[in-house]
């Protein structure tokens, strides 16, 4: 095959690939120029998640009219000029690359006048072709639009996700520059609705509770360090304020969002011990340090960066994290989480009472008399003809001998010992029972007092547009403004459940999901929040919960795991026994 130049239109298209990959990207691209450009006031106006039109509006320095031709050419900036300057950079962008990139992709209009000008200018892009600027009246500051976005790449526009899933990037992309430059005032907007607005007053709190709510930013923690070559501070959650995946741990390094796996295990060990295992907190922590110490000319995307010195950095972000949770984590009261359900604990600190309601009556008393075999029950495994045992899928008849450290129930079968993990056991007891209900229609339970529950812009969105499945579950919410819902109503099964974090329980599953398969969908909400409203390890159940456990798990049609898969329950063999005892061949 020939060797060729590529053409023109293709390279560009090429390189806009590694710069522009979705509407997101766009958005990142602009508001680093912006923010570059010294804006304090930054407003955002999305339709069709980006796809159709994009445009972002500054008050910063603006752009001379005879500089516009270049700004559109690749390689062409003003925050770059020599290569030592590669290894010190102090702007968001420096590539020369973002302008051009979107121009060859979508049309690309350009209106800026500089503040000492009196005159603006417009400059029109389409497909990486240019007209000449004109001049126009234009207020100081910039306004970019990006119109029609992969109009000529049709197999990038195919390759994009639903229009939640691209707007939800564009909330997160918006909320992060917002935390990380509380002095400027950002407003986002998706069609005629507003969805994030900042002050732009330099409180950093204040931008918290626009992002996460009022009430988590009250919760958050302060981190402060300060030494010769590293400063950390910013925000970090309290143990019991957790998520379930690591979307929410935010670090910026020198005001830029990046991406690096050793921050995020160096704060992860700084909570050691007293989070749960799969439960991760939320961050938003500010790295500053000199230029010369990080790299950040390692991909198109600036996400990445490297460090000259990471174990220093690893053990000043540990240090850090550390050192603000052991100042601000009260001491536990002594009787609280032990013998309480902690899904169930009021935040004033009293509990709740939990019980397991028995799913019928026991056929054993507690001295551990033989339980005849139970008839008639909904989910009964059918039973072997040997001795009454179900089939391999399902459990034996057991006998209930106790519960052992507040979290395992031990049992015996006719063929050995059981440890049973309550957790797990119960997750999937309540699991199989919304499955049963689901068939008919799911019953609500009304609320006393209805619940408002904020969430960030792109959790906001992606609720909102899951509120009919929500209905169907048995949940009854509603919007109640910007960013914000009420919940009047839950599944009836979980009533003594707190309504406000089932929803955020299921807002976690939707945000991590993006199948489009809506019974899947549904699964995974009843599991994450059957999950909740189990039982916990470390919850001390009485003579009739253990027996009543028992037995439900024993109806269920898939006892040995819970809906995720963990499993319920161990088998210790009278073999295994007599081999550990040394009995094996004494009779």
């Amino acid at each position: 095959m020939t060797i060729k130049i590529l053409p023109q239109e293709v390279a560009s298209q090429i390189a806009a690939g590694e710069v522009v990959e979705r509407p997101a990207s766009v958005v990142k691209e602009l508001v680093e120029n912006a923010l570059d450009a010294g804006a304090a006031q930054i407003t955002i106006q999305v339709e069709e998640a980006g796809k159709r039109l994009i445009e972002i509006a500054d008050n910063g320095n603006g752009i001379p009219a005879d500089e516009l031709p270049l700004a559109i050419i690749r390689h062409a900036t003003s925050k770059l000029s020599a290569t030592e300057e590669l290894f010190r950079i102090s702007t968001l962008g420096f590539r020369g690359e973002a302008l051009a990139s979107i121009g060859s992709v979508s049309h690309l209009t350009i209106t800026s006048r500089p503040r000492e000008s009196d005159m603006g200018a417009t400059i029109y892009v389409e497909g990486g072709k240019s007209r000449p600027p004109q001049p126009v009246g234009a207020p100081a500051g910039t306004v970019i639009r990006v119109e029609d976005l992969f109009y000529n790449v049709p197999a990038r526009l195919k390759f994009l996700k639903t229009d939640s899933t691209e707007r939800r990037h564009i909330d997160n992309t918006i909320t992060n520059y917002a935390l990380a430059y509380p002095n400027v005032r950002f407003k986002l907007r998706h069609g005629s609705r507003v969805t994030f607005q900042s002050g732009g007053n330099g409180d950093a709190r204040e931008v918290l509770a626009a992002v996460y709510g009022v009430e988590i930013a009250r919760q958050m923690i302060a981190v402060l360090s300060e030494d010769d070559t590293l400063n950390v501070n910013g925000f970090i959650s309290p143990p019991d304020l957790t998520r379930s995946n690591r979307r929410e741990i935010l670090f910026f390094v020198n005001g830029r969002p990046v991406s690096d796996f050793t921050l995020t295990k160096s704060l992860t060990q700084a909570y050691h011990t007293m989070l749960m295992v799969g439960r991760y907190p939320i961050a938003v922590l500010f790295l500053d340090m000199p230029p010369e110490a990080v790299d950040v000319n390692v991909h198109p995307t600036k996400a990445e960066v490297r460090f000259r010195d990471r174990g220093e950095v690893f053990r000043g972000v540990g240090r850090a994290v550390r050192r603000a949770l052991l100042a601000h984590t009260p001491v536990p009261e002594i009787g609280g989480p032990q013998g309480r359900a902690l899904w169930g604990a009021s935040s004033g600190g009293s509990a709740i009472p939990r019980r397991i309601d028995p799913a019928w009556e026991m056929a054993a008393d507690a001295q551990g008399q033989e339980f005849p075999t139970p008839t008639g029950k909904a989910g009964q495994l059918p039973l072997s003809a040997a001795g009454g045992v179900p089939l391999a899928t399902g459990t034996p008849i057991l006998r209930l001998i106790g519960q052992v450290a507040t979290t395992y129930l031990i049992a015996e079968g006719p063929d050995g010992l059981y440890l049973i993990d309550q957790h797990a056991a119960h997750e999937r007891v309540l699991f199989e029972k919304f499955l049963a209900a689901r068939e008919d229609k799911i019953p609500s339970q009304a609320l006393l007092e209805s619940v408002v529950v904020e969430f960030s812009p792109a959790a906001a969105n992606l609720l909102e547009e899951k509120l009919p499945l929500l209905g169907d579950l048995g949940y009854e919410v509603e919007t109640f403004g910007p960013n914000t819902f009420v919940v009047r109503a839950i599944p009836a099964m979980f009533a003594e459940l707190q309504p406000e974090a089932a929803l955020r329980a299921v807002v976690e599953d939707l945000e991590v999901d993006e199948s489009p398969l809506e019974s899947r969908i549904e699964d995974k909400i009843i599991a994450r929040v059957c999950k909740r409203a189990a039982v916990k390890a470390g919850q001390t159940l009485s003579a009739e919960e253990q027996k009543a456990l028992l037995r439900d798990l024993e109806a269920c049609n898939s006892p040995r795991t819970c809906p995720h898969g963990r499993p319920t329950m161990i088998h210790l063999s009278v073999d295994l026994l007599e081999r550990r005892f040394g009995r094996t061949g004494a009779r």
